[in-house]
This record gives C-alpha cells, structure tokens and sequence, in this order.
C-alpha cells in the first residue's frame, strides 16, 4: 500500500469495529480516474481542513475511529514523524510540529507496493481487480493467508528491503484484524482501505455504538 498510515488507521480502530456490518459493506462508488484518491484517504484526519495535517489531528482522527489514547498517541507520532519529511520537499529543516502536507502525500509511497495508487495517487482499479484475479484462487471475493503471502513476495522488488519491510507489516497485520470467520481478507475491505470510506464507516460504527449504550443505560 502508499503508507504504514493506511494499515495503522485500520488496525487501531478495527477490534472497535469488528461488526459485520462493517466489514460486509462494499464501497461501491466510482472513483474518477483522474481522482488522487491517496489524498482523500489521509484528509480523513485533516480534521480542520486546511490540507495540513498535524500529530493532534491525527491523535484526534485515530480516537474517532475507536482508536485507544495510548495507541493514538503512538500512532500520531510514528506518522507524522515519519512522513512529514517526505511531504515537505526542498525543506533543509525539519518543522518540529511534524505537519504532514496532503497535497504531497504521494510522496510517501515506499516501494514493493501493490501499484494500485499511482505515483501521482490516484486510484489504479485494474491493479486493484488484478490482486483478486491472479491470487484470489480459492474465493474470488479475498484473500486467505497463503494467497496473502503469495501477492507479497509477488510485489517484492529487488533490494527493496524498506519496501518488503513496509509492505509486509502493513498487509499482514490488515489481515489479522480485517479477515473474516472463514479467514479470508474481503475484497470489499481492501477497497475500503483505498478508497477512504473505511474511515468513516469506522465513525459511524461508533456512534452508533454510543447512541445504543446511552440508549440501554
């Protein structure tokens, strides 16, 4: 994927979330071509719009999506530490409030990914449909844990050693947290996590969570 942001965002609120009527309900609108989709999956946490994103915005988005406050904590740092850098290109200084700029997040693609956001961002559905196709073998609605393991080594690149790193953490702990009863990570969640809709699916799980306990009390 473009980022450890995408996995992180879906492991930290995902147990809080782990209800079929999440995980069973397709993103199926259409992504325009020229969309950079990979920004308006990171704009989820730009909670004041501004297309900058800083630590406590992104504490503030992960806490929305059921994440804990030690892990949002974590997580807020680990992220922004890690891609405000790569977002701020021609800058010689560092900015120590870590802002991460949205309209280059494009930047913090690492490498032995999937293709399926372009170097530009946007959404590539034929790289999308071509991870099911070629390794979807026994259900071609997802992936089981083998066929997981298959499509990363698949994606490896030579000496890519950040990039296996990257993209191995990232999909294997998505597994973990988005497979299924059957053990099959669904190809409806995987589009979430492209598109950006998982996020707010996530939110409003939660307040529905709420509401129904406020109701009971």
């Amino acid at each position: 994927m473009a980022s450890e942001w995408i996995v992180l965002g879906y492991a930290a609120g995902a147990e809080a979330n782990r209800s079929p009527h999440t995980q069973n309900q397709e993103s199926k609108a259409p992504i325009e071509s020229d969309e950079n989709v990979l920004q308006k999956h990171v704009a989820f946490f730009d909670r004041n719009n501004d297309g900058v994103i800083y630590p406590w915005e992104t504490f503030q988005g992960f806490r929305a999506i059921g994440s804990g406050i030690l892990l949002s904590s974590v997580a807020a740092l680990f992220i922004n530490m890690g891609l405000s850098g790569k977002t701020r290109p021609g800058k010689k200084f560092p900015n120590l409030l870590f802002p991460i700029e949205i309209q280059n997040i494009n930047m913090a693609k690492h490498g032995s990914d999937s293709g399926v956001y372009d170097t530009h961002g946007r959404f590539v559905p034929s790289k999308f449909e071509e991870i099911f196709e070629k390794y979807a073998r026994s259900n071609s609605d997802g992936l089981t844990a083998d066929e997981l393991k298959e499509f990363i080594k698949g994606n490896r690149e030579p000496k890519d050693y950040g990039g296996w790193i990257g993209g191995l953490s990232e999909w294997k702990i998505l597994y973990y947290l988005g497979k299924d009863e059957k053990g099959l990570l669904r190809k409806d969640v995987v589009r979430g996590v492209y598109d950006g809709s998982l996020f707010h699916k996530m939110v409003e799980e939660q307040e529905k969570a709420k509401a129904s306990k406020k109701k009971h009390m």
